[in-house]
């Protein structure tokens, strides 16, 4: 049976999407089952300690806490001291290691060169660039409340951190020949992100960064991984019940750890690289609607949270 032209095209995008399907699966089988099971990563065998910035709260105490069962000392750097303490304490009586903690705001500059000699000398082996600012709540550019603050905060915070912590970490990590450095973005440089356009930006330098960071030195036997979340239970987020989609801090940084060594750019968690895709394929194939979808859904929270600002303020 002899097959027209339009019937030779549409077997042709059958076969390519039916490809795309099995590729999609296979990556994500690999990706979060097999990979995990033949790419673990010792990571004391790193190096002695690991450092963790905006390390009090959520997913950077959950990282400090999950890298501590691994035999590391941990160097805690957050702004709250008395959070610093608190969580010092929890690792050391739990995981029986050592910890340093080091007080710092980043969102000031003038923060590096006391970080860079408080841990003078120590090995270590492990950084992950954890801090971050976000948004109080979605926003249209031009009406972020106190606007030069706000985005000042935002860059220096997501920015500036990142880079400047790598660069005192790295040159060591060089020198040995082995090191991890996991870089914390956001789901949101990789979707659409009305009302959030600072923040999204910041977490898209962050993913660039990391990717080149990644083909520099990963010949020189380092890890370098961009671990882009999206919804997870947290001060950030301020999602105080768990779902699918936006697993406690302990739940998710179990799997995104258990995925260093196997991939350098992940979501970190099976539900969150699901509904990016899905996102991302609406957004592609209905453009128009994938943008309506997004900012109708930003708005609302934003309308929710100037409806309770209000009402609490009456």
């Amino acid at each position: 049976m002899a097959f027209g032209s339009l019937e030779k095209l549409g077997l042709a995008l059958l076969i390519g999407f039916v490809f795309y399907i099995v590729k999609c699966i296979v990556n994500l089988v690999y990706t979060f089952i097999i990979g995990p099971a033949i790419n673990k990563v010792d990571f004391k065998s790193k190096g002695k300690w690991a450092l963790v910035t905006g390390s009090t709260d959520g997913i950077g105490k959950e990282y400090a806490r999950q890298i501590a069962a691994y035999g590391c000392d941990i160097v805690l750097v957050s702004r709250s001291m008395d959070k610093l303490k608190a969580v010092a304490s929890e690792i050391e009586n739990e995981f029986k290691v050592n910890t340093k903690i080091i007080q710092a705001d980043f969102s000031e500059e003038g923060i590096y060169e006391n970080i860079a000699k408080e841990i003078s000398g120590l090995e270590i082996g492990t950084l992950v660039n954890n801090v971050g600012i976000s948004y109080t709540y979605p926003e249209y550019f031009n009406e972020i409340p106190e606007w030069e603050k706000t985005v000042s905060s935002i860059v220096k915070a997501n920015v500036v951190s990142v880079t400047r912590m790598t660069r005192i970490i790295l040159p060591e990590m060089e020198k040995r020949g082995k090191g991890v450095i996991i870089n914390i973005g956001s789901a949101s440089s990789i979707i659409p992100s009305p009302l959030l356009s600072v923040y999204a930006a910041t977490k898209a330098y962050v993913d660039k960064f990391t990717e080149g960071l990644e083909m520099e030195y990963s010949k020189k036997g380092l890890i370098v991984q961009c671990v882009l979340p999206g919804f997870v239970c947290s001060n950030m987020t301020k999602i105080r019940r768990s779902t699918l989609l936006a697993p406690t801090p302990k739940a998710f940084v179990k799997s995104a750890l258990s995925l260093v060594g196997t991939t350098s750019h992940t979501t970190g968690y099976f539900p969150h690289a699901i509904f990016v895709n899905t996102v991302n394929t609406i957004y592609s194939t209905f453009n128009g609607f994938g943008v309506w979808l997004v900012t109708r859904s930003m708005e609302n929270s934003r309308r929710k949270y100037l409806k309770k600002k209000q009402k609490s303020l009456a």
